[in-house]
């Protein structure tokens, strides 16, 4: 089973950075991969990836040494086990909002006796010659992280990151401000107030902190580790992509030459 270091950096606490996925063509790894990133999301939730063409994007994530996540459609049984069997390193499970939530989706990623996810044998088993090393892993290896993008999760932040089996959380910025009515106004005070309120508690239980950083702009991102994220998504490809385009494009000097 791929090995990474990313579960070691999530209990303690030290700074990993990787990117959003949300383009299924392997290309995007690829060039992606010589940027530094540590890890890669692949979303489920916002795009038209499918399982199939997610697998890819899981080996080609972890032969470019990259651990591969996944944010799953949902917190559901089915998608979690397939992307796991698929050979995720974990996933991302989307709007957690309650104690009981956050041990669902533990649930949905563990074998018996921790969880009640089923066997099978696919990628993740090696096709069935590597069930005992992949269990082995599963139990010290694997990655659950709850994202928190609703006010509902941070009134219930502590009881959420004290989940057994919880190893970090996530600030998805834009659906916290929508479900405080105001979506993708996420610089407003009582938006920050509801940050505070989640920094605070995975500052006092010791869980892992993160945040989706949706500008490329390196300044903002210094600005949350600065705060005390450590598990920081940078960005999405499609905005690497464009925003470059777009910025050059406006920079050019379309005056006709004499």
């Amino acid at each position: 089973m791929f090995e990474h270091q990313l579960k070691k950096k999530l209990r303690n606490r030290e700074l990993t950075i990787g990117s959003w996925v949300t383009i299924g063509n392997q290309a995007i790894i690829e060039i992606l991969s010589s940027a530094g990133f540590e890890w890669l999301t692949i979303d489920l939730e916002h795009t038209v990836i499918s399982l199939e063409m997610a697998q890819t994007l899981i080996a080609s994530t972890q032969a470019n040494n990259m651990a591969a996540l996944v944010r799953v459609s949902k917190n559901e049984e089915v998608v979690i086990k397939r992307v796991l069997d698929a050979g995720a390193n974990g996933v991302i499970v989307p709007m957690v909002c309650s104690a009981e939530q956050a041990r669902q989706a533990v649930e949905f990623v563990k074998y018996p006796p921790i969880g009640k996810r089923g066997v099978g044998l696919n990628r993740a088993q090696k096709y069935g010659v590597g069930f005992d090393e992949y269990k082995n892993w599963l139990s010290n290896n694997s990655v659950v992280i709850a994202q928190i993008e609703h006010i509902l999760g941070v009134k219930n932040i502590e009881e959420i990151i004290t989940t057994d089996g919880i190893d970090g959380v996530i600030v998805g910025p834009y659906d916290l401000s929508g479900s405080m009515g105001f979506p993708g106004e996420y610089t407003r005070d009582d938006v920050k107030d509801a940050l505070k309120l989640i920094e605070q508690a995975c500052k006092k239980h010791q869980v892992s902190l993160g945040y989706h950083v949706i500008e490329p702009d390196h300044e903002i991102l210094n600005k949350q580790i600065k705060q005390g994220y450590n598990f920081i998504a940078f960005s999405v490809d499609f905005l690497f992509l464009g925003q470059k385009a777009r910025e050059e494009m406006r920079l050019l000097d379309m005056a006709p030459s004499h």
